[in-house]
């Protein structure tokens, strides 16, 4: 896997000064060093999770009991291998929900990787006069009980991720 940091800094826990540099300045924060460690673990020992080998690690979300990993993975992964490596990382973690996202331009498929199994009906953007940007997630009342975590904390995970305002609304 292709990590921001080097190898050997994740694997023994002792960084560099490159690499303390980047954590200092908030670049890669603790919890990315954490995640990238055991996924490096993962990788190693771990044979079903080989397309780990070709993934570019981006960055992970932690907002109360759910954590977000954003991996570039290779277009052959299917979304259920994606849910095993997440439940492997949460069973290492201490059983937080842990979602892995496959990384994109595109905010609708990236917010739909999210909130599955629940689906989402589409996503307004709201330019405010004070010159702020806000998303509103449209999403039906049926589908709001499927949520992984609470509406609060998932506009709240999607606003520290994307660093714009997010709002669930029900239709």
């Amino acid at each position: 896997m292709k990590i921001p940091l080097d190898y050997i800094c994740v694997k023994s826990g002792i960084l560099c000064p490159r690499c303390q540099k980047l954590v200092d300045s908030g670049v890669v924060s603790n919890l990315d060093v954490e995640i990238m460690r055991l996924l490096l673990d993962i990788e190693e020992n771990d044979p079903q999770f080989k397309f780990l080998k070709e993934s570019t690690y981006i960055r992970a979300v932690q907002y109360g009991r759910m954590l977000v990993v954003i991996l570039d993975i290779p277009n052959a992964v299917s979304q259920h291998l994606l849910a095993r490596l997440g439940r492997v990382l949460a069973d290492r973690l201490g059983g937080i929900k842990v979602r892995i996202v496959k990384n994109s331009r595109d905010l609708k498929s990236m917010v739909s990787q999210i909130v599955a199994p629940a689906r989402i009906m589409g996503i307004n953007t709201v330019w405010l006069p004070d010159g702020t940007v806000q998303h509103v997630i449209r999403m039906s009342r049926y589908d709001a009980r499927l949520l992984p975590a609470s509406m609060r904390d998932i506009e709240m995970l999607l606003s520290q991720l994307f660093k714009y305002h997010f709002r669930i609304r029900l239709v």
